[in-house]
Order: structure tokens, then C-alpha cells, then sequence
């Protein structure tokens, strides 16, 4: 049995697969090629062990597990210091994981670019080695693993989806899938946010876009590396990007149905399937979902809004006379329809009713929208003036 999880899920009658790193080991500490990319293994192969100093890393490309997991191990199986710079606004997940393995944890600026910025500024000054998350030919080839296993594991694939923030995860990818065997096709997957590769791809070379906030944080990356676009241009088929409504419902999704919990970044491949972004009718796919490290804050409110698109949360306004058991007799009535009441709240003050009415605000969970139209068929019929709410 791999150490990967192989999950075949046969979906409009298209197959494809996920490749999970979010259940990859971490057992292996001096391989850390084996864990699908290696910014540990770049340093490994770029220093001797006597010739190691302090290292500066910055987390952001594609997923932490790439960019954050495999240095650290590294610096803690060599007993090298290791300083991890990273946006403010990352998960906090990453900065506690990265903390557990005895780093220094340096928040600064907003998106990855600044990250990226301040990491160098501090290799300057503390004289330390630096080490990108993504562009860097070393990185790369670690990363281009990922497309050797799916090659050795599943040799019948005919097209791999993958992540794209800098590039550096789908160049190795592409650049070692291709060498192999050219018929397979490599796509990628951005957030339209920060679509800065498929940005420079349109112009030809490499631009800066604007940044963004979105639930794929880990490839929220303005602009493409310089060893990664080449990579890209030249062995990438297409590049496809997905909102943030189909990221959280790739999210949902793999919770559900493969009970995987997957970040934004990881969960674009299925978004793009899903979604139908590209052209894979009828051939046998693999998903690489790249990272799973997302705050339990932001994995409620998408499992929410999730319930609420599929029918299965609600919320409506109904009027009724604001007399005493008014209130359990619409609670009698909803009850029938075997809708639960979440939360219930009273407007007296702030409505629109006449005076001797109210209106009581219901979120309820239900089954579904059929669920929802009997719900309110029966209020309308037992004389309630009922209001959706969004």
C-alpha cells in the first residue's frame, strides 16, 4: 500500500484520483525527496552538512507541507536553526506546526511577495542561507518527485491537475511527467484572485498582478518565478483558474465524500474538475491535492455556507400576532415538517410590522430545497406571511 492515499471516485462517469500529500509521512526524515518536494532536500544537496549555516525559508507557494514541513525536518534532524517568514494573515496551523519543530516564526506583510522580501532582507543581515519556496532549480527537481510517483503508482494517468502559485510544484511536475511520457497532459489551477502565471503566460513574460484575499492562500502568489515560468510555458497544456464559491465547494466536497480535509490551495484541482474548467471528458485523471492546512474559524464558515447552497440551512422571516402562544404555535408547525430550528429570534423594535405583529426570524436545517418549498407551502397555507432570508 502506498503511503498515499489512492481514492478513485467515479463522478459523471469520468475517472480521476487523488494524490493526497495531506497524508503523507514524516517518518523518513532524511528523504525528505520522498515527501512529494523538498526545500529540505534543496538544502541538503546545495550545503554539505559541516558547510551548514542558519537557514531562511519563506512559506507560501502551493502548500505548506512543500514549502514549510520539509526544511523544518531537516534543519531538526541536522540541528540547524531555521527562521520561517510568512504573511500575517496565514493560517494559524502553520505558524503553531512550524513553531512545534523549534523555528522562529517571523509574520510580516500581507501576502507572500512581502513575505518573501523580508526573508531575504534577513538573510542579508543575519547571514544566513536563503532558500526560496519555489523558484529554485533544486526546489524544483524536489518537487518534480510528486510527478515520479504518480508515473511509478498509477501508470495508466492520462492527465494530472495540479495547484499553481509560483509554478515551482507543477514545473517539476510537468518537466519530469513529460520526460517520461509525453502523452500525459499537465494542467494547473490558480486562483482567479492572483492569477499571476496565467497572467504572464498571456504576455509572454513575467508581470505582477494584483493581490488578494482567498481561501487558496498557499498559491496566492503575484508573480511567477523566473526558473518556474520557462518550466510552465514550456511544458504545462493550459492553465485554468476557479472563484472562490467553487474553491469552497471543492473544500466541502472532499470532506464529505472522501472525509479529507483539504486547504484552498490543495482543493483547486477539484474545483477546476468539478466545475468542468477543463477539457478531461473520459480520460483517467489524477488531482494532486498539495496541503491541508486550514483554520477550523474559515472550515466552519465554508462547511456553512456550503449547507446553506445545498438547501440543508435556511433562514426566513415570518409574521405573526404578537400575542402569547403565537410563537408555539408556528414552532407546532415547523416541527411537522421535521425542520429543525437552529436559532429563532424575536423584531419587535426594528420591523416593518403593525402594531400587535412581530416577526420571528428562523434558521433552520433541512433536507434540501424540496424540503424548504414544503416548509414554506405549509406556513403560507396556515395563513403566515413568510419572508426568505439570504
Amino acid at each position: 500500500m502506498p503511503p498515499w492515499a489512492a481514492i478513485e471516485w467515479a463522478r459523471r462517469g469520468e475517472s480521476w484520483k487523488q494524490k493526497l500529500f495531506t497524508l503523507k509521512p514524516l517518518a523518513a526524515m532524511d528523504t525528505c525527496v520522498s515527501m512529494g518536494s523538498s526545500i529540505g532536500n534543496a538544502v541538503g544537496m546545495s550545503l554539505s552538512r559541516a558547510e551548514r549555516k542558519p537557514i531562511v525559508a519563506t512559506i507560501g507557494d502551493s502548500t505548506f507541507l512543500h514549502s514549510g514541513i520539509p526544511p523544518l525536518v531537516d534543519a531538526v534532524y541536522n540541528k540547524a536553526n531555521i527562521t520561517v517568514v510568512m504573511p500575517v494573515g496565514s493560517p494559524l496551523v502553520k505558524a503553531t506546526a512550524c513553531r512545534s519543530f523549534g523555528a522562529e516564526v517571523v509574520l510580516f506583510g500581507t501576502n507572500y511577495d512581502e513575505a518573501c522580501g523580508e526573508a531575504r532582507r534577513l538573510a542579508t543581515e543575519r547571514g544566513l542561507t536563503w532558500v526560496h519556496a519555489f523558484d529554485d532549480p533544486v526546489v524544483i527537481a524536489g518537487q518534480g518527485t510528486v510527478g515520479l510517483e504518480i508515473l511509478e503508482q498509477l501508470p495508466e494517468t492520462e492527465a494530472i491537475v495540479v495547484p499553481v502559485g509560483g509554478g515551482g510544484l507543477i514545473g517539476g511536475i510537468a518537466l519530469a511527467v513529460k520526460s517520461l511520457n509525453p502523452k500525459v497532459r499537465v494542467y494547473g489551477v490558480e486562483t482567479e484572485r492572483v492569477a499571476s502565471m496565467e497572467a504572464a503566460l498571456a504576455a509572454g513574460k513575467i508581470v505582477d498582478v494584483p493581490g488578494g484575499r482567498t481561501l487558496a492562500d498557499g498559491i496566492a502568489v503575484r508573480r511567477a518565478g523566473e526558473h518556474t515560468f520557462p518550466l510552465v510555458r514550456d511544458w504545462v497544456d493550459g492553465i485554468a483558474t476557479v472563484d472562490e464559491e467553487e474553491i469552497a465547494s471543492a473544500i466541502l466536497t472532499l470532506m464529505e465524500r472522501e472525509k479529507t480535509v483539504a486547504e484552498g490551495a490543495g482543493a483547486t484541482p477539484l474545483a477546476a474538475l468539478a466545475n468542468r474548467k477543463l477539457a478531461l471528458s473520459g480520460r483517467r485523471v489524477v488531482l494532486v491535492v498539495s496541503g491541508g492546512n486550514i483554520d477550523v474559524n474559515i472550515l466552519s464558515r465554508i462547511i456553512e455556507r456550503g449547507l446553506v447552497k445545498d438547501g440543508r440551512l435556511m433562514r426566513m422571516m415570518v409574521r405573526i400576532p404578537d400575542v402569547p402562544g403565537a410563537l408555539a404555535k408556528l414552532t407546532t408547525q415547523v416541527a411537522e415538517t421535521r425542520a429543525n430550528i437552529v436559532e429563532i429570534h424575536h423584531q419587535r423594535a426594528f420591523s416593518t410590522a403593525e402594531l400587535g405583529e412581530t416577526d420571528v426570524e428562523l434558521t433552520l436545517e433541512t433536507r434540501g430545497p424540496d424540503h424548504i418549498e414544503e416548509l414554506r407551502a405549509l406556513l403560507t397555507g396556515a395563513g403566515y406571511r413568510v419572508v426568505p432570508r439570504a
